[in-house]
Parts: C-alpha cells; structure tokens; sequence
C-alpha cells in the first residue's frame, strides 16, 4: 500500500538545517542557494578568494555589488518568494529572520519523513483516548523532589499501550519518494500577539527581541522566512499495517482491542483536529483576523469531506508552536496551568492573564496574513 499526503496549507517538516544569509542570495525574487565549493575552487584561481573569506566571516549579508554575479553563475537551486513584495523586507531584516529553515532533503532531493506523520497520528491518538485523571497523574509527577525525564510516559503507555504492546506499532509509513524542486517557495510568516484592550483583545505583531506593534502595522514586525511545500503539493510513499498482530493469539499477548485497524487511527486524528480547528477559530475571532477566519473555515469544510471518504486532517511540521503538538488543548484548566508553572519558559505567558498561548506564526499569502502552516490530508491508497 501507498500513502498520499497532500497539503492543504504551507508545510515545512524539516531536518534542523537553516540557510545562512552568506549560504544564498536574494536576485530576482528568488533565494539562490550558492554551490559554495564550486566558488571557492574558482576563487582560488586568482586573487580574490582572500576577499570572499574575509566578508564571509564578518557580513550579515554577502555585498550583491561585489558578489551578485555568483546568484545568477552558481546557484544549486533558485527557490521563488511566495510573492515579490517580500525581497524588500527581506533587504531590511536583520539577524536571526536571514536564517532560512529548509525542508529535509537527501542525496535525492526533497522528501517528507515518515515519523512526522507517524507522530501527527500518535498525538492524535492520546488525545482522542484521553480519560479523566490522567493530566493529575502528570502533574502529581511533576510535583515530587525528583521530576521525571518524561512524565507524561504513564499517560502515552494508558491510552496506547506500554513497549511492545504499543498500538502505533499497528501502522507504518516509509520516507516519500524524493519531490521536485517546484514544489516549494519561501514563504514570510510573523508572529502574531493578543494584546489587552478595553472590552476583549487585540491583535499585535512581535517584534525581536520584545514588544510589538499595533496589529494595522505588520509591516513594522519581525519577518520570518521559511522554505515550504506549496499547497496542493503531494508526497507519496509506502504504507504497511501489521494486520497480523491481530489474528487472536497475537492480540491477547499485546492486548489490543479486535476493532483496532487504519480507521480507528484517521478518526482519532480528525477528532483531534476539530479540536484543534475549534480552537484556531477563537483564536482568530479574538484578534479580528478575518481572512485568517475563513481559512481557518475551509479546513474545517475539508475535515468533513476527509471524514467521508476514509482519510484524515494532519497538522504537523514546523510553525504550529505547542498548541499543535500537545494532545491536551484545554489551556484553561486549572490543572494543566500549574502543569505548565512548572516550566520557567511559560511563567511570564501565564501571568499576563491573556488566553494561552496568546502567539501564533501566521503564514502570509500575497503579503496578507492568510493562514495557519503545516496542515495536510493523508489518504492511503
């Protein structure tokens, strides 16, 4: 069997790899990736490769005037902004928004790896087999002298089973087949903010390394920029089930349910995303982000089809933030607060008395905040 995973939204799923601003160059709307040994195996023919060396060690950014020529003779491959407006505020950024994260790719090209749909369905499964006093459990384990390294392990090994008798085991799903190069754009993402306002919330833009702006103003924000499959773009690979783990001796040792199959797994998964679309919408309702709203719509108008014909809606990849990769989303419960107050990194969000989390990178199209990244359907076939 094959399966098809088909985005609906921008997707990165990447391997930790960023394009340095002196790894590329920004000509004609496209980001150049520079074959660098190939220029330095030029420039050590003459006189000039001390030059390159030494504005490669100090420059935020090579100098197009002395070095554009390499853009347009020695780029591996040219990858198109999603729209021309964004080389200006590419030439203004600074810092850390010149860091392009890129999608994984091997010998062979781009490919999507097999354990990012694998644990977009593993999420999806502890959350829709969630039972009341597991997050206590959690958070009682928290609350001893000595924190466990995983303390959510008890909570993973109640819904899906412990070690071997784990049910994910069930399914398999192989790296795909290498993609053309086509497939992918830059795409400009910001990160959007809910600031207090008389009556409600309003919406803001974050600024590096703190503050933000008004949200009329994004422009004035801190740009992100990703390397993203296109919506629509598909990625093919195998699909096996383990369909002998549930002939009946089998199934006694590991003490699965006789109705487990794929579809026990999709539906999961497309509960886990209601959930989840639910909770973008309220979030785009609070900041008055219309167009994000009817995005938001047309996922949830593309989950009911999915359900229909036997396939399902993923969100994974890089950009959701924790709300997309913790299979609890009732940020509200007081639970799952003190949960999370055992962390330093999300005190200050919680004492600001803002809905939580009160960010989200936001994926522009034609220079509008349009969407949400990282949600594809998959289908096997």
């Amino acid at each position: 069997m094959r399966y098809r995973l088909t985005c609906v939204t921008p997707l990165l799923v990447g391997d930790g790899r960023k394009l340095s601003p002196i790894d590329y160059m920004v000509w004609k709307d496209h980001v150049n990736v520079l074959d660098q040994w190939r220029i330095f195996r030029l420039l050590a023919k003459g006189p000039r490769l001390d030059g390159y060396l030494a504005q490669l060690k100090k420059a935020d950014k090579l100098d197009f005037a002395s070095w554009g020529g390499f853009a347009q003779n020695f780029a591996d491959r040219r990858i198109p902004f999603e729209s021309p407006a964004y080389s200006a505020y590419w030439n203004n950024a600074v810092g850390e928004s010149l860091q392009i994260p890129t999608f994984a790719a091997g010998a062979s090209g781009p490919y999507l790896p097999g354990a990012a749909i694998k644990g977009a369905l593993r999420t999806g499964m502890v959350f829709a087999h969630w039972r009341d006093g597991m997050l206590q459990d959690v958070l009682n384990r928290m609350q001893t002298d000595r924190t466990p390294r995983r303390p959510a392990e008890s909570v993973e090994e109640h819904t899906l089973g412990p070690g071997g008798a784990d049910r994910m085991r069930f399914l398999g799903a192989g790296d795909s087949k290498p993609v053309p190069v086509s497939h992918f754009k830059v795409y400009l993402l910001r990160t959007s903010t809910l600031q207090p306002r008389p009556g409600g919330f309003g919406l803001g833009w974050k600024q590096s390394p703190r503050g933000a702006v008004d949200g009329g103003k994004p422009e004035l924000s801190t740009p992100t920029f990703a390397e993203m499959a296109v919506p629509g773009a598909t990625f093919e690979g195998d699909w096996n089930e383990k369909t002998f783990l549930l002939q009946p001796e089998a199934r006694r040792f590991v003490r699965w349910p006789e109705s487990l199959n794929r579809g026990r797994f999709f539906e999961a998964a497309n509960v886990y995303a209601a959930g989840l679309l639910a909770l973008q919408r309220q979030y785009a309702s609070w900041a008055g982000m219309g167009l994000l709203d009817q995005s938001l719509a047309e996922l949830e108008e593309r989950l009911a089809a999915a359900r229909e014909k036997g396939s399902c809606l993923l969100c994974l990849g890089w950009g959701g933030g924790l709300t997309t990769k913790s299979a609890w989303l009732d940020a509200n419960n007081a639970d799952y607060r003190k949960l999370l107050q055992q962390f330093a990194l999300y005190n200050r969000a919680l004492g600001s008395n803002l809905p939580f989390p009160k960010t989200r990178r936001i994926v522009f199209l034609n220079n509008r905040p349009a969407t949400l990244p990282g949600w594809a359907e998959l289908a096997v076939e």
